[in-house]
């Protein structure tokens, strides 16, 4: 399923360095704005201690997770909505994303330009967000203008997404994002669907540390209070990293990492959090299919039903689904096998309306 999340943020907030972390990929890094021109897409494996778990209950000959893209999307600035900086390339490659994760900088560093020359994370997030909104209204803008014929000659369509366009839009004059809007009409769904409005993508903000450093969060710094609160008052969903440590330990595997990081004194950067939050974000989850020859995670929708959740195997599954057996991992493995599990009667056989579970083991018989 490629569904991505673009990282956003002003210059040298720490996005590379966090597409880095999360990829291994090296994307380049450089103390300087626009060091990244161009987009990259990195997948990412999603860290699942159950996949492990039923791998080895399985004695399986091959492992796969599930995967996240991330793309790593230059910095904006002010003024990106009216093409300042390289705006309207950035807008476009945000566009194309399914979510935005938006980093925010929380550590004080000398020797790492802000592009405004100051550390104030809410004043940052108001910047991006700002850019986000005016191009959005833009959008709409430009909607309501051309539907204005079809609303004046009555065409029951163009009505209700006029009606939906100027909503939106009063709620984007009041400098609030476009998913503040609860829409349950079908129909509206449908339209702002194809108005592919930026901030009617869910977003993820991370907040960037750097260890060793003044970093706000362990300063007690009223800056963070502020961010928090402006956090909770929007409603929004966040997680602490540190991607430069996270980057560094790339550099290391197994046993030799763990001793690095105790060195380093880091219990925990974040990434692993960041990425099932993506995940979540994405409003994704997991079902396995395990066996000796392969244990698999397949990614699927949330709520999906049980044919739906087959076609991340095979399209076919859907139009051939007859039934599925399913068993929670947990339970399977407790049961210590399949056949204790059959005959204790915690199999289950579930039928077409069967909504899938995070954390199914899956048997689709067609």
């Amino acid at each position: 399923m490629p569904l991505s999340i673009g990282i956003v943020g002003l210059p040298n907030v720490g996005k590379s360095t966090l597409f880095n972390a999360l990829t291994k990929k090296g994307a380049e890094t450089a103390n300087y704005p626009f060091c990244t021109i161009d987009p990259s897409v990195g997948v990412v494996t999603v860290p699942d201690e159950r996949l492990y778990k039923l791998a080895d209950f399985s004695k399986t000959q091959r492992t796969i997770p599930a995967i996240v893209e991330f793309v790593d999307i230059a910095g904006l600035v002010k003024g990106a909505s009216e093409g300042q900086g390289l705006g309207n390339k950035f807008l476009s490659n945000i566009r194309e994303t399914d979510a935005i994760a938006e980093v925010v900088r929380i550590f004080e560093d000398s020797e790492i330009i802000h592009v405004d020359g100051r550390i104030d994370p809410v004043h940052d997030i108001e910047v991006i967000n700002m850019e986000l909104i005016l191009a959005d209204l833009q959008t709409v803008t430009n909607r309501e203008q051309n539907i204005a014929k079809d609303v004046k000659r009555g065409d029951k369509l163009a009505l209700k997404e006029d009606a939906l366009v100027k909503k939106l839009r009063s709620l984007l004059e009041s400098e609030k994002l476009a998913n503040n809007l609860l829409l349950e009409d079908p129909e509206e769904q449908k339209i702002a669907r194809q108005l592919n409005l930026l901030t009617m993508k869910p977003f993820l903000y991370i907040l960037n540390k750097k260890a060793g450093g003044k970093n706000l969060d362990e300063m007690n710094d009223p800056r963070y209070e502020a961010l928090l609160q402006r956090l909770s008052s929007m409603g929004a969903r966040y997680v602490v990293v540190d991607a430069r440590i996270s980057e560094e330990l790339n550099a290391f595997e197994g046993e030799e990492r763990k001793q690095f990081a105790d060195e380093l004194g880091v219990k925990d950067d974040g990434i692993d959090r960041l990425i099932k939050a993506g995940y979540d974000l994405l409003g994704l989850m997991t079902y396995f299919t395990t066996g000796v020859q392969e244990t698999r995670a397949w990614t699927i929708k949330q709520r999906s039903t049980a044919p739906v959740a087959g076609m991340a195997i095979h399209t076919d599954f859907k139009d051939k689904f007859i039934r599925a057996e399913v068993i929670n991992w947990k339970t399977l493995l407790d049961a210590g096998s399949f056949g204790v599990a059959r005959e204790k009667g915690l199999v289950r056989t579930e039928g077409k309306e069967y909504i899938v579970e995070d954390g199914d083991v899956i048997e689709f018989k067609i």
